[in-house]
C-alpha cells in the first residue's frame, strides 16, 4: 500500500485482491466490476488491519424510515450504514461511511458488527452491496451465515496479475 501526500492510504496494484470486488448484474456495473473510492479503501484497511474495539463508545440507532444505521457519539452522527429493505426477511446493505476525523478508530468495524448482530436478532439475511461489509464478513466468518444464498451481492474478485 502506498501513502499519498495527505497520509491517506492509496490502493496499490500489487494488492489486487484486497480492493477488487465483483458486483451482480443488478448492481448497475456493466462490466460487473466496480472501482472502490478512496474512502472505501480506507475503511477496508480499517476492517482488515485494525479490528480492535473502537477508541470511544458510541450508540447505534436504526432509522428505519431513512434506511440507515447511524453511529452516534454524544449528539453527533459519526458514521452510517445505509440499507434497503428487501421483503420481510432480508436487508440489502448498501454503503458504509465514516466521517474522516473518526476513521481508523474502529468505528466502521464495530458499526458493521452491531448491524449484523441486529440483523441476526431479527432473523433476517443480508445482501451485501457494500464492499466494506463484504470484507468484514470475509474476515469474520461467524457472520457468513447471514448472507442470503440467493442474493449474496458483491463478491471479492479473485483476479490475479500476470
Amino acid at each position: 500500500m502506498t501513502i499519498n501526500e495527505g497520509g491517506t492510504p492509496m490502493t496499490d496494484p500489487t494488492e489486487p485482491t484486497r480492493y477488487a470486488f465483483e458486483y451482480p448484474d443488478e448492481a448497475g456495473h456493466p462490466d460487473e466490476k466496480g472501482t472502490l473510492s478512496q474512502d472505501q479503501a480506507v475503511l477496508i484497511d480499517e476492517v482488515i488491519d485494525d479490528p480492535h474495539a473502537p477508541a470511544f463508545d458510541f450508540q447505534v440507532v436504526n432509522d428505519e424510515k431513512l434506511g440507515i444505521y447511524n453511529a452516534i457519539v454524544g449528539d453527533r452522527e459519526v458514521a452510517g450504514l445505509t440499507y434497503n429493505v428487501a421483503g420481510d426477511d432480508r436487508l440489502v446493505l448498501l454503503a458504509t461511511s465514516v466521517f474522516p476525523e473518526f476513521r481508523k478508530q474502529g468505528i466502521a468495524t464495530e458499526l458493521i458488527r452491531r448491524v449484523l448482530d441486529d440483523v441476526r436478532v431479527q432473523g433476517k439475511t443480508v445482501t451485501t452491496m457494500c464492499p466494506i461489509v463484504r470484507t468484514f464478513i470475509e474476515h469474520n466468518p461467524e457472520y457468513a451465515d447471514l448472507i442470503d444464498p440467493e442474493h449474496p451481492g458483491v463478491t471479492q474478485s479473485h483476479t490475479h496479475l500476470s
